[in-house]
């Protein structure tokens, strides 16, 4: 399926780096490399179109590099993230209720952000993170304040 410029792919034969090409989870336990995704609004719409009907149980799996601190809170509905670092040092801070928890991981280490619950990442020093992400109907607020509302931002399945 191709939708501007963005494909999924039924069988790659070559290694696929998820810094680039995100792979989609689906039902049946089908992995798709994403080709041509981008955190472009219509992108991120196009790619919520061609997997719409893996519903709540579909992932987008990807890798980010960073270094610094993360420039929104999101939510994921639909599903719980997962969310490893794979080098560097990262915090994932949780509102839960208004109370702001933290979660500092180092390579190998996990976090869980429970469906529902806002949610930032903060990378110390130049680190990289594996997520897999239940993406339908995400989130997004802009982290100019301490939290989140509860007013919903832009959706798509942007990560972590």
């Amino acid at each position: 399926m191709t939708i501007v410029g963005m494909r999924l792919v039924d069988h790659e034969p070559d290694a696929i780096d998820l810094r680039t090409t995100p792979v989609h989870l689906g039902l049946g336990s089908r992995a798709k490399p994403v080709q041509g995704f981008a955190w472009d609004p219509e992108v991120l719409q196009a790619y919520s179109a061609a997997v719409a009907a893996d519903g709540a149980e579909g992932r987008l799996v990807t890798i980010f590099d960073g270094d610094g601190p993360g420039d929104h809170w999101e939510r994921h509905p639909a599903g719980d993230e997962l969310v490893i670092c794979l080098s560097g040092s990262v915090t994932v801070t949780r509102d839960v209720d208004g109370v702001l928890g933290r979660v500092v991981l180092g390579p190998g280490e996990a976090a869980v952000n429970p469906a529902g619950t806002w949610h930032a990442v903060d990378m110390a020093g130049p680190a990289s993170i594996l997520s897999i992400t239940a993406g339908l109907a995400t989130d997004h607020r802009p982290r100019t304040e301490a939290r989140p509302t509860e007013h919903a931002g832009t959706s798509g399945p942007r990560t972590p």
